[in-house]
């Protein structure tokens, strides 16, 4: 009982062995191809559960969704100029014929991409040769995208592959080259700096002067009008005083000399040293008889 029961189970870990080794699973990201004895025989590209004769045949599993290929370093190229600049850039690609992408570089993603790269790279110094740096870097830029795209994946169907797009991440000067082009650009900007704040130092002092020479126009016509007020005032001062002297001379007299007198002892602090017979004093004079 005890052999027969062990029989069953080595009978029954066989089959499951024979099982695993007959079934296979199809992501849906993926596509296979079955092989027997080393031929293709078979190509599952739906998802799902497959069988295959065990030990026999054997199955290869390949990605089947869009890959990138990005360049490690900028590449360099020139220009119709003979100019040199340095290219970033990267494919959008996905296996399209599996059975010819397998016979063509044995199913081998770097061989693919090797392939790529230099299909990418021959076209670019084609298109990149043909042009000038301005239209390379934004004239005609989408133009060149689009050739590259065109072009590679023609060549690219020849190995079971389909090139989705070809991007231009970046297009420099080499550094060499950057660096002159900077210090140049550089000095382009101050000059121009430079242009403007002379012109504007410029306008500033016509401003200033301009500004100046209204203030000196506006206090000499201040200056006159001042004046010209001031002579009125004093000819219609020395027209009252005339007529008020003429009307009674000895009191105009008499109010004169009291105003010289209010004007000559204002501070008790003044002192005076003149003549007491002096004409100055004729009103104080009388003033003193007057008392007595």
């Amino acid at each position: 009982m005890k052999t027969n029961f062990v029989n069953i189970l080595i009978g029954a870990a066989a089959v499951l062995i024979l099982l695993s080794l007959s079934m296979f699973v199809v992501d849906q990201r993926q596509t296979v191809i079955v092989l027997q004895l080393g031929e293709m025989v078979g190509v599952k590209t739906a998802p799902g559960l497959y069988f295959k004769i065990p030990l026999i045949q054997n199955v290869r599993y390949f990605d089947s969704r869009i890959l990138t290929f990005d360049s490690v370093e900028p590449e360099r190229f020139i220009t119709a100029e003979k100019k040199n600049v340095m290219v970033d850039s990267f494919v959008k690609w996905r296996i399209a014929d599996v059975k010819q992408y397998y016979v063509s570089v044995g199913g081998d993603e770097i061989r693919a991409k090797t392939r790529l790269m230099q299909t990418v790279n021959s076209i670019m110094r084609e298109e990149f040769g043909k042009r000038t740096i301005n239209e390379v870097v934004s004239g005609e830029r989408d133009r060149i995208m689009n050739t590259l795209r065109q072009k590679a994946d023609l060549d690219a169907r020849k190995i079971g592959v389909q090139v989705l797009d070809v991007r231009l991440k970046r297009v420099d000067f080499p550094t060499e080259i950057s660096e002159s082009v900077y210090r140049r650009m550089d000095a382009e900007r101050k000059r121009v700096a430079n242009e403007l704040r002379a012109t504007g130092n410029a306008e500033s002092e016509k401003i200033r002067a301009d500004a100046d020479r209204q203030r000196e126009v506006t206090l000499a016509d201040a200056y006159r009008d001042a004046q010209k007020i001031k002579g009125d005032g004093d000819a219609k001062s020395s027209a009252i005083y005339a007529a008020a002297f003429g009307r009674n001379s000895e009191f105009y007299a008499f109010y004169r000399s009291m105003d010289a007198y209010k004007q000559s002892f204002k501070n008790k602090s003044d002192v005076m040293v003149m003549d007491p017979s002096s004409a100055f004093f004729k009103y104080l004079k009388g003033s003193s008889k007057a008392g007595k």
